[in-house]
């Protein structure tokens, strides 16, 4: 598992605790949706459930996850930030990955909503 030292793997940040690690664990909301998608990403790569679960709207939310540690998560790029208002939002984004020595793509379109201050993932679109 990464280190508080490392660079913050959603790729914006110089490192975790002032990039996604603001938000991972902290109780602090992400500023808006596509914030968010990048601490997801980060709870992917760390290993996070409890980020995930808390930041996926009840609505939609699975009742555990069982993540696969055999994926290594290799990058994200995020194609597209759209407000929708001040309540809504998508973000487009491409997650690279590698699992058992295969490269794989996740390209989704992810609908997030905001209530009381905290933005939260809804559902997604593969592309």
């Amino acid at each position: 598992m990464p280190t508080t030292k490392d660079a913050c793997p959603c790729g914006l940040g110089p490192d975790f605790p002032h990039c996604c690690g603001r938000y991972l664990g902290t109780g602090v909301p992400a500023p808006d949706a596509a914030a968010l998608m990048r601490s997801r990403y980060t709870a992917f790569v760390r290993g996070d459930e409890a980020h995930l679960l808390a930041t996926w709207h009840p609505s939609q939310r699975p009742a555990s996850l069982d993540l696969d540690g055999s994926v290594k998560w290799l990058g994200l790029e995020v194609k597209r930030h759209i407000p929708l208002d001040d309540t809504h939002a998508e973000v487009e984004f491409v997650a690279r990955s590698r699992v058992q020595g295969r490269g794989q793509r996740l390209h989704e379109r992810s609908r997030f909503v905001r209530e009381n201050g905290h933005w939260f993932y809804v559902d997604g679109e593969m592309k």
